[in-house]
């Protein structure tokens, strides 16, 4: 089966999501469980944490089907001690957060090197702040994203999160999650059955299907190969709509979070609508 949602708001509470989720006709979201865009925030409240999860279940949402996105503050493979620091220690509170709320998994985008260190050093620092956070937190998986490779960002290879997976300890508690504007960007065909093909059988080659736990759901306003990362809305942009029919009719797909990140959030329940038609 499939769970389709997006990338909800959660302000006013982290409460708020799973009814501005099903406001649109999801089945699955997302969500920022603090100001993504500060390096602190406010503990979450008993009453929030209980909240949260009382609409949760009064809508129908699993944990398997929520996939919680960190800030985009943290940079885990960051050469920069302080800048280090700042970022486990935020990521590790996103980690804590999710086990208050329920969830099982939390997707972060892997680091960038900012052309001070070595991309495999930066890939090394990465795992190791996955193998610190795994150890002092519990029943929350690592969902490392694929990125568009914009700038010095890692992990728009697939290589090179395998590279990362290679290294974390716990491999129980480590994901993936495929962004679909992001694997163009980044140079991997979807558009035609032959690329979506191997793009997905060279996936399951270097990583495997079974780190999958998300994907999210974007048109791209970037071509094959340019390493820009710009969403789209669905059947806007360059992907065209081919790509996500394969999507919604491939059953290796069931059963995980997908998630629209597209910029019209006035479109989400036309989308999610639009997706289910796929199915």
């Amino acid at each position: 089966m499939k769970y389709i949602g997006a990338h909800v708001s959660a302000a006013g509470g982290v409460e708020n999501a799973p009814l501005n989720a099903h406001n649109i006709g999801a089945t699955a979201f997302a969500l920022f469980t603090k100001n993504q865009k500060q390096w602190i925030a406010s503990p979450l409240t008993e009453k929030s944490i209980q909240l949260f999860k009382l609409r949760c279940e009064e809508y129908g949402f699993k944990a398997a089907h929520i996939l919680p996105h960190d800030s985009y503050l943290i940079n885990l493979g960051s050469p920069d001690p302080e800048g280090l620091e700042k970022s486990r220690a935020a990521f590790m509170d996103e980690m804590h957060r999710c086990e208050q709320l329920g969830l099982d998994r939390l997707n972060f985008h892997p680091g960038s090197h900012l052309n001070a260190i070595s991309p495999d050093e930066c890939l090394a620092r990465i795992a190791e702040s996955i193998n610190m956070t795994l150890d002092k937190t519990s029943g929350v998986t690592a969902v490392i994203e694929n990125t568009a490779g914009q700038g010095t960002n890692m992990g728009h290879t697939f290589e090179q999160i395998a590279q990362i997976i290679d290294q974390v300890e716990d491999k129980s508690r480590v994901g993936v999650c495929i962004d679909t504007a992001h694997s163009l960007a980044a140079g991997y065909e979807l558009r035609t059955p032959e690329g979506f093909a191997e793009t997905f059988r060279k996936f399951d080659a270097i990583i495997g299907f079974s780190f999958l736990k998300g994907m999210h759901i974007n048109d791209s306003k970037k071509d094959l190969a340019t390493r820009v990362d710009r969403h789209d809305s669905l059947g806007k942009g360059l992907m065209g709509m081919d790509t996500f029919r394969f999507i919604l009719q491939d059953s290796r797909f069931d059963n995980i979070p997908l998630i629209l990140e597209t910029p019209d959030e006035t479109l989400w329940a036309e989308e999610i609508a639009m997706l289910y038609g796929l199915v």
